[in-house]
């Protein structure tokens, strides 16, 4: 019964990772970061960011993530994105989320588009609500939290020139798991 469950989640959240979104789901998912404490300074510093308005993620044991996103610089849509993770440790479940990498600079931003890019196992990512109860990371580790969209008190930095927000949607994942994050890019 339990693995006809964890299965039905994995797929349910993966099908929505893999379908298209809209233009509105990109505004309405920067209008959620913009609000969500924060995060929302860092659109009037940086130089641009990328923004995935749904990421699927599930696992049992071994695991993966997948969504596709938008590259802004200077508030100008240049391309297109997508990430792929993979994970390995005990966890179980699957859920999904909203990402976005801030560009502190044209250095970074260059980076992230110069072909494949990857997170580590180390970088460090901000979980501004976790309406579910799970945060979405690299750093391989998972933790609780509560509050919604609007009144969520986060704190971020710049760490190699990029910052790394995420809000989860839903779903349910226990996680303790090393994963590192890699994206493709391609011009508009």
């Amino acid at each position: 019964m339990w693995n006809r469950l964890i299965s039905i989640s994995v797929a349910l959240m993966l099908a929505v990772a893999f379908s298209p979104a809209r233009a509105d789901d990109y505004s309405d998912t920067v209008k959620i970061f913009k609000d969500a404490g924060e995060s929302g300074k860092f659109f009037n510093t940086a130089y641009g960011y990328a923004v995935f308005p749904t990421i699927g993620k599930g696992g049992f044991v071994v695991g993966g993530a997948y969504g596709t996103g938008r590259v802004y610089e200077k508030g100008a849509y240049i391309g297109d994105t997508s990430m792929t993770q993979v994970s390995v440790g005990l966890q179980l479940g699957g859920q999904g989320y909203s990402e976005i990498i801030f560009f502190e600079d044209q250095r970074a931003l260059k980076e992230f588009t110069g072909g494949n890019f990857e997170f580590g196992a180390d970088a460090s990512v901000v979980a501004i609500t976790a309406a579910a109860g799970a945060k979405a990371s690299t750093t391989g580790s998972s933790t609780g939290a509560s509050g919604g969209k609007h009144d969520a008190t986060t704190a971020g930095k710049y760490s190699k020139g990029m910052a790394t927000f995420t809000v989860a949607k839903g779903g349910l994942m226990y996680e303790a798991s090393i994963a590192g994050q890699k994206f493709s890019y391609k011009a508009r």
